[in-house]
C-alpha cells in the first residue's frame, strides 16, 4: 500500500505542477497565446483552460474520497486528450504532441494508483 501511495503522491504532484505552470503560460505567456490560436481556439478558451486547470489541480492535491475526484480526472483526461487531438488537427506532428500523450500517462498513473488506495486493490 506505501508503494501506491508514493505513485500517487509523485504522479499527482508531477501532473499538478505541470498543469499549474501551463496555466500560469496561459495566462502571462505570449507565446502561449499564440499556440492557443494556431490551435483555433478564442483567447477567451485560453482563459477559461487556465482557470480550470487551477481549480482542478486545487482538486486533485485536496485528500477527500467522492465523485467530485472522479469528475476531476474526468475533466483532465478530456483536457489531456482534447489537447492531443488540437495538437493533431492543427498540423502538428506527432513528435509535437508528444506532451499530451506523457501528461496522460502520468495522468493514469495518478488515477489507477488513487484507486489502489481508496478501494485497497491488492
Amino acid at each position: 500500500m506505501k508503494t501506491y501511495k508514493i505513485l500517487y503522491w509523485l504522479s499527482t504532484s508531477v501532473f499538478s505542477i505541470w498543469m499549474l505552470s501551463n496555466a500560469s503560460a496561459y495566462l502571462t505567456n505570449p507565446e502561449a497565446k499564440k499556440l492557443c490560436l494556431h490551435f483555433g481556439f478564442p483567447d477567451y478558451f485560453r482563459i477559461e483552460l487556465a482557470i480550470a486547470k487551477i481549480i482542478g489541480t486545487a482538486l486533485l492535491l485536496i485528500p477527500f474520497k467522492n465523485n467530485l475526484k472522479e469528475w476531476t480526472y474526468a475533466g483532465f483526461f478530456i483536457i489531456v486528450i482534447s489537447g492531443f487531438i488540437a495538437h493533431i488537427c492543427s498540423g502538428d506532428s506527432l513528435l509535437e504532441s508528444f506532451s499530451a500523450i506523457i501528461a496522460f500517462m502520468i495522468l493514469l498513473l495518478s488515477y489507477f494508483s488513487f484507486h489502489k488506495i481508496i478501494y485497497k486493490i491488492q
